[in-house]
């Protein structure tokens, strides 16, 4: 007698239901670039879809509230002078996000509280090293304000957002890097590139620890750190066939696992919940979403189902735990973007009778407060991302996670980059920026006082140091001593302009007293002639008496 023993999971039931077209987005028209990214990014407060833009690259800011049909004219975050490539919300402020273009400039920014009011130009910090387009934007998942960025120039920088300069700089690509990623605690980085190969890098010091060759196809690839340490791959074999590896971070040429989906030629991103342990597939181009739990016994990616939709996607976005409805439990959250300028929310859901919470389906997950900060990491210190439990910590307004705490604002402190040449033209001495050492500019930006307020429409406050305050002053005092002058010459011009002017009207008056004897004569020239007689006659009337 043969039987069936069915695999035990109580993911094996994970379905997937679309949300009426009234509860998702439309009009938004997606981006058209070729590049290969997911066109959008998606926090427990907003969503960001990056849009087609005449006269540079922008990308719209929605909050979860505002659905149904998004206005032409809605504001969008535009400071960009080419198109956006790709974008990434800061796992430890959901107001902050970073963002990738094609004028090889990355910009992270700051998004008020219920959206935008007006578009935004004005980013919190500009960070400016690649010298051609950057397509990847990355944080780390438990350092404060720690961005990677990879640009087609083939350089992958690691910045420290707060101060604006660069950590690390990683120059050992031959080619394009097409994805990163860190591991759980930030201490390792998996890349792969065009070159084919993966590999594995030490963050802090750019050092190379292995390479293998990824997948043999010439398409673009990607690879992602799981939480207990192995790494999962998605590329196409020599015949354009689309397939997905696991490995080992010491055995990356051995993989564990190499399955063929098929044969569709669009990239697939692997998004990953590390809760739960699933793989969600979604390909561009494609009208499914497949999703795999990764087990430790073989085959150790199993496939649990596929998502059909009738529309072709051309990004898609997955909402981190703390915005899932635990009510209903939600386990995913997708927003996918269409071609006819729907967004689409998709809600996976485990059926259960009970509609208290379920602890098996919820474990601890991470949460908004990053475990170090960027000082603390690069001087070697690891820490495995915080977490708590979505039962103590969340409440359900209109199926999402709401922060218990208050907005929180990036605040950036600005320093002369010891990588820039000194400009010319600038203070005498040696090599390096002037006042590189001390000069410090610290600027808080928070929602109520950001430039999208109307009634509060001018920038925030800036702190300047002794040295900044010294160097204004210096300033001040030229430009007064350039207006004293300029006074100076205008009051001479001015004088010379009269004493001409006097010239020519004695001139005149000479001429009109030649001509002819009924010449009139001026109120002072009457008036001096009396004075003269009057003058004389008292002469004349002395001069006796001094006789006698």
């Amino acid at each position: 007698m043969s039987f069936r023993v069915v695999r035990s999971s109580k993911f094996r039931h994970v379905y997937g239901q679309a949300l009426k077209r009234e509860q998702c987005y439309d009009n938004i028209r997606v981006s058209k670039s070729s590049w290969d990214s997911t066109f959008c990014a998606v926090n427990p407060k907003f969503l960001a879809i990056i849009v087609e833009s005449a006269g540079g690259g922008a990308f719209i800011v929605l909050p979860h509230n505002k659905v149904g049909r998004i206005a032409a004219d809605h504001p969008l975050v535009g400071g960009h002078k080419g198109p956006v490539l790709d974008i990434a919300w800061c796992p430890h402020n959901d107001n902050v996000i970073a963002s990738g273009s094609e004028d090889c400039v990355v910009k992270v920014w700051q998004i008020p509280d219920g959206g935008l009011s007006r578009t935004l130009t004005e980013p919190v910090v500009d960070l400016v090293f690649h010298q051609r387009r950057v397509g990847l934007v990355l944080w780390h998942p438990s350092a404060l304000n720690v961005l990677l960025t990879a640009g087609s120039d083939n350089q992958v920088v690691i910045w420290n957002v707060g101060t604006g300069e660069i950590l690390v700089h990683i120059d050992s690509h031959p080619d394009i890097v097409y994805s990163a990623c860190f591991n759980w605690d930030g201490s390792k980085l998996v890349t792969t590139c065009k070159d084919k190969k993966i590999r594995i890098y030490d963050p802090r010091t750019a050092e190379l620890e292995s390479e293998a060759m990824c997948h043999e196809g010439s398409k673009a690839t990607r690879a992602i750190f799981l939480r207990h340490g192995l790494i999962f791959t998605t590329g196409f074999n020599r015949s354009s066939e689309r397939q997905y590896s696991l490995r080992a971070p010491d055995a990356l040429n051995e993989p564990i696992v190499m399955v063929e989906l098929d044969t569709s030629n669009g990239v697939m991103f692997p998004l990953y919940d590390a809760d739960t342990n699933m793989i969600y597939l979604c390909g561009k181009g494609d009208s499914v979403i497949r999703y795999f739990e990764v087990t430790p016994e073989p085959p150790f990616v199993h496939y649990i189902n596929t998502f059909q939709t009738t529309e072709p996607q051309r990004g898609i976005g997955l909402m981190p735990k703390r915005g899932c409805d635990v009510t209903t439990c939600e386990v995913a959250k997708f927003y996918r973007m269409n071609n006819n300028g729907l967004c689409q929310v998709i809600s996976m859901t485990v059926p259960r009778k009970s509609d208290l919470f379920q602890e098996d389906l919820y474990p601890d997950t991470l949460a908004e407060d990053a475990a170090t900060t960027a000082e603390e990491w690069i001087d070697g210190k690891d820490a495995d991302p915080l977490t708590f439990s979505l039962k103590d910590r969340v409440s359900i307004v209109q199926g999402g996670y709401v922060s218990s705490s208050a907005s929180k604002s990036l605040s950036v402190n600005k320093k002369a980059n010891i990588l820039n040449k000194p400009r010319g033209g600038g203070g005498g001495g040696g090599g390096g920026s002037s006042g590189a050492g001390s000069s410090s500019l610290s600027i808080g930006y928070n929602a109520a006082a950001n430039n999208n307020d109307a009634s509060e429409g001018g920038p925030p406050a800036a702190v300047l140091s002794e040295q900044d305050l010294r160097s204004i002053q210096d300033e001040i005092r030229k430009l007064k001593a350039i207006i004293v002058k300029q006074e100076n010459r205008i009051r001479a011009l001015e004088a010379k302009a009269n004493a001409g002017n006097g010239d020519e009207t004695d001139a005149r008056n000479k001429n009109g007293s030649g001509s002819g004897p009924t010449a009139p004569a001026s109120a002072s020239e009457s008036k001096a002639s009396e004075s003269a007689k009057d003058h004389a006659s008292t002469s004349t009337a002395a001069t006796p008496q001094n006789e006698d």
